[in-house]
């Protein structure tokens, strides 16, 4: 797999938020998260695998959940490139709002899926106690910088 086209979908998944079952006329909150890519290294494992490291600055936007819009922070993450081209991707986002409540969450994205899920791990202030879940997909990347359409249910 190129680096490039690796880079892409690691901006993509690296969205942070967020293999869904979750529906979007079900979802409460919806957004999108815009994120610069400030540090990639990929590791070549040899016969076809690689292993790319990442970190990205994020910042969410939303028309319906006052409480994530605008709300800033980095994510980090791995991601596996096997042979068949497929990649997998894990990791974490720590954001913090305006007020400076702090908000974490977890995602994923599936080998070769087209949609990740996030989850909330916790928070601080009004993200405290929070057991927000949901779905991210890409809309545009350029290698660099990506958007990412999000949505859930942000209790």
């Amino acid at each position: 797999m190129n680096t490039n086209r690796l880079l892409k979908g690691v901006c993509a998944i690296g969205s942070t938020l967020l293999i869904s079952g979750v529906a979007h006329s079900a979802d409460n909150c919806t957004g999108y998260d815009n994120l610069f890519a400030t540090y990639v290294e990929t590791l070549d494992l040899g016969n076809g695998h690689t292993l790319t490291a990442f970190r990205q600055a994020s910042m969410l936007t939303s028309d319906d959940s006052i409480m994530y819009h605008l709300a800033t922070g980095e994510c980090s993450g791995a991601a596996l490139s096997t042979p068949d081209g497929k990649v997998r991707v894990s990791g974490y986002c720590a954001r913090r709002d305006k007020d400076g409540d702090t908000q974490s969450i977890e995602f994923s994205q599936a080998a070769g899926a087209d949609k990740g899920v996030w989850k909330s791990t916790g928070g601080t202030g009004k993200f405290a106690g929070k057991s927000g879940s949901g779905w991210f997909q890409d809309v545009r990347t350029d290698g660099k910088m990506a958007i990412s359409k999000w949505g859930g249910t942000c209790k």
